[in-house]
């Protein structure tokens, strides 16, 4: 009976899993895509150079320079761990990456802009989404999913 059970709620998890990795990533490269001007004037940021005014303000605590890079690595890894969950590649790592930068964010938001900022931007939820996607015992619809059935 419990085999039964745990078959059941494999299938019940499958599209819920998926629909929160498309989700964490296409919100991801979203942001992404805002601060390299491709949303227009209507966005957050609108090109790369206010982006560096907001990390600034978000990274108040660090030199200039410090602040400077932190931007490009966050983009970096805004990049990597949302097509990493996309196609399902490595998608444990993804998820956890995306929950720790996610973290960083709402961290570095409360600290600079109040508490308010992460809660209207659900940077909260995010990162503890990708957290529990990160705990799932298989990946449905996933790179991962196919090399593990070769094994």
């Amino acid at each position: 009976m419990l085999l039964k059970a745990n078959i059941m709620t494999d299938k019940n998890v499958q599209f819920p899993q998926l629909f929160l990795r498309l989700a964490i990533s296409v919100t991801m490269l979203s942001a992404v895509a805002d601060r390299f001007g491709f949303w227009g004037k209507n966005s957050a940021w609108g090109n790369w150079e206010n982006f560096e005014t907001y990390t600034r303000k978000l990274t108040f605590f660090l030199p200039e320079g410090l602040s400077t890079f932190s931007a490009y690595t966050a983009t970096f890894f805004e990049i990597l761990f949302p097509l990493m969950l996309l196609i399902g590649w490595k998608t444990r790592i993804g998820a956890y990456g995306a929950g720790f930068l996610l973290l960083v964010f709402a961290l570095s938001m409360t600290m600079a802009l109040g508490v308010k900022a992460p809660l209207d931007y659900s940077v909260w939820v995010g990162s503890a989404g990708a957290f529990l996607l990160a705990v799932q015992p298989k990946y449905s619809f996933s790179i991962d999913h196919l090399t593990n059935k070769n094994k």
